[in-house]
C-alpha cells in the first residue's frame, strides 16, 4: 500500500538524517509540512533566522523533485485539516521537548490513533532521546560530570543519509511563507544578514572548516571573543539545520582529539535531560533557595545592560554584538549573565527572556540551563558566591582589546591599558582618545567590589 504520509517539519530544517523524512520516502507519497505552531512564539531574531532556512529547505526539497508547504495556526486543528484534506494515512515527525508542547504532541498521537492515523516519532534534535541517560536507580542526573561520564558508555546512532528523492502530492494548498510574516518590517537585521549564510549546505560547510581550521585550537583558544576557535555552529543546531549525529560520526574520524567538542555536545544533551526531567527550570530556580531571594527591579538598569551601556566594555560589547548579529560569543554570555544577576542583581528570568528574544541561537534547554547555572540556582551550577570580575574577564580573554574595539568603537582609541578600564584612564590620554566620560562612554554603572559584596550579603541572605 503506497501511504499517504505527512512530515511535520519544526527543529530539523534539513533533508540529511532527518529520521521521520527519511522513513516516509520509503514507505508512500509525502507532504512535508511545516506549520508555524501558535503554542511555539519565537523572539524576532530566531523568526528572521527560521524564515531563511525555511527558504533554503523549501529549495533543497524541490531539488530532490518534492515541496514543502507551510501553514500556521492551532497545531492540532491545522493538523487534522490537512488529514481530512488530503486523505492523509500517517504522521510522522521528530519529537520536540519543550514544556507544554511534548505533552501536548503525545495527546496528539492518541488523538491521531484514535482515529485510524498512524503516528511515528523519532529522535532529530538530540544525539539520545533525553529520557535515555539515567542513575541506577532510574532517576536523573543533577552532575554534569556523572552524566557525561554515563553519557559516553552509550553507543550513538550512525546518520541517515540524504533523502535523495521525494514523491509528493499535486496539491496546492496552504498559506506561503511570505504569509507566516517571519521577516520583520523594520529592517534591522542587515548586519545578520551579511554575517550568516542560512541552509544546511552552509552549516555543513561552516562545520567542515571548524573542524579543519580551529578544532586544532579549540581547547585552548574557544574562550577568545575575538580571532578565538568557537565554532559559531548553535544557530545551525537551533533550528536542526545540521544534524548533532552527523557532527558526532564526523568528529570521532578527526586526527585531532574532538573530545572537548564532543563535551559540549553532551552539555547540550544534559540540558535537554534536565529540561525533561525538570520542566519548571525554564522560569523556576532548581535551588529552592533562590525562591525567596531578593531580587531588584530596576528597569532602567537593565534597559542599560540589554543596550550595552553599562561602563564595563567586555559586558558592553556582548550586548552590541548580541543586537547587532543574533549571536554572542559563549564567554561573554557568561560574563554579561553574571553581570546582570549579581552586579545589578536583576533576575535570570529577565536575562533568559531577553536572550530568547534577540539570539537567533536561541534554544530553551540550553538558555534556561545557562542562566540558572550563572545565576548558581540551577543544578551543578556555578557557585552563586562566583562573581566575575568583568575588568579581569576582559583581560584574560580580549587582553589586546581587540572585541572590544570592534563593538564599543567609541573607546577603540584608547591605549590596550586602559580598553577594559577607561574610567582609570588619567585624564590626557581621555583627551587624547577624543573621550569624555559621562558623555561619549558612561562611567561603570556600579562598582564592582561593592556590588560583590551586596551580592554576598543577599546569598547570605538565604543560605542554609
Amino acid at each position: 500500500m503506497n501511504k499517504r504520509i505527512i512530515v511535520l517539519f519544526r527543529d530539523d530544517l534539513r533533508i540529511h538524517d532527518h529520521p521521520a523524512l527519511h522513513e516516509a520516502a520509503t514507505a508512500g507519497t509525502v507532504l512535508p509540512l511545516y506549520i508555524l505552531d501558535n503554542d511555539r512564539p519565537f523572539g524576532g531574531a530566531k523568526q528572521w533566522w527560521l524564515h531563511r532556512n525555511l527558504e533554503a529547505l523549501e529549495s533543497a526539497i524541490s531539488d530532490i523533485g518534492g515541496r514543502l508547504w507551510y501553514d500556521k495556526g492551532d497545531m492540532e486543528k491545522t493538523i487534522f485539516r490537512w488529514i481530512k484534506e488530503w486523505k492523509a494515512d500517517a504522521v510522522y515527525w521528530n519529537r520536540v521537548y519543550e514544556p507544554g508542547i511534548y505533552e501536548r504532541d503525545l495527546e496528539l498521537a492518541k488523538k491521531l490513533d484514535a482515529e485510524g492515523i498512524e503516528v511515528k516519532t523519532f529522535e532529530g534534535t538530540l544525539l539520545l532521546p533525553p529520557w535515555t541517560v539515567k542513575k541506577e536507580d532510574d532517576t536523573p542526573y543533577k552532575v554534569f560530570t556523572s552524566f557525561y561520564k554515563s553519557f559516553r558508555t552509550n553507543s550513538i546512532p550512525k546518520p541517515l543519509p540524504k533523502v535523495k528523492e521525494l514523491n509528493v502530492p499535486d496539491i496546492d494548498k496552504g498559506a506561503s511563507l511570505e504569509e507566516l510574516a517571519l521577516i520583520p518590517e523594520i529592517p534591522w537585521y542587515h548586519v545578520m544578514e551579511s554575517i550568516w549564510d542560512p541552509g544546511e549546505a552552509a552549516a555543513i560547510r561552516r562545520f567542515r572548516s571548524f573542524t579543519k581550521n580551529r578544532l586544532p585550537s579549540y581547547t585552548d583558544r574557544r574562550d577568545y571573543p575575538a580571532n578565538g576557535s568557537h565554532s559559531t555552529l548553535s544557530p545551525y543546531l537551533a533550528l536542526g539545520v545540521i544534524s548533532a549525529r552527523s557532527m558526532y560520526h564526523s568528529l570521532l574520524k578527526h586526527s585531532v582529539s574532538p573530545e572537548p567538542f564532543i563535551r559540549q555536545l553532551v552539555w547540550r544533551e544534559f540540558s535537554y535531560s534536565v529540561l525533561l526531567h525538570f520542566p519548571d527550570s525554564t522560569s523556576t530556580p532548581l535551588d529552592s533557595r533562590f525562591k525567596t531571594f531578593r531580587w531588584e527591579s530596576d528597569q532602567e538598569a537593565f534597559e542599560r545592560w540589554t543596550k550595552g551601556v553599562t561602563g564595563y566594555p567586555i559586558v558592553d560589547a556582548g550586548m552590541r554584538e548580541l543586537w547587532a548579529t543574533g549571536f554572542m560569543h559563549n564567554r561573554v554570555r557568561m560574563v554579561a549573565a553574571s553581570f546582570l544577576t549579581k552586579h545589578l542583581l536583576i533576575p535570570w528570568q529577565k536575562g533568559a527572556d531577553w536572550f530568547m528574544d534577540t539570539l537567533i541561537d536561541a534554544d530553551l534547554a540550553n538558555n534556561s540551563m545557562g542562566w540558572q547555572w550563572v545565576a548558581g540556582s540551577g543544578l551543578d551550577s556555578s557557585p552563586y558566591f562566583r562573581v566575575f570580575n568583568p575588568t579581569l574577564q576582559g583581560e584574560k580573554f580580549d587582553g589586546d582589546g581587540d572585541y572590544i574595539r570592534m563593538w564599543v568603537p567609541e573607546i577603540s582609541g584608547l591605549p590596550d591599558k586602559y580598553i577594559q578600564e577607561p574610567s582609570k584612564a588619567p585624564a590626557a590620554i581621555l583627551e587624547t582618545a577624543g573621550i569624555t566620560l559621562g558623555k561619549d562612554y558612561p562611567e561603570p554603572m556600579v562598582d564592582h567590589k561593592a556590588a560583590r559584596q551586596r551580592a554576598l550579603a543577599r546569598f547570605d541572605e538565604i543560605k542554609k
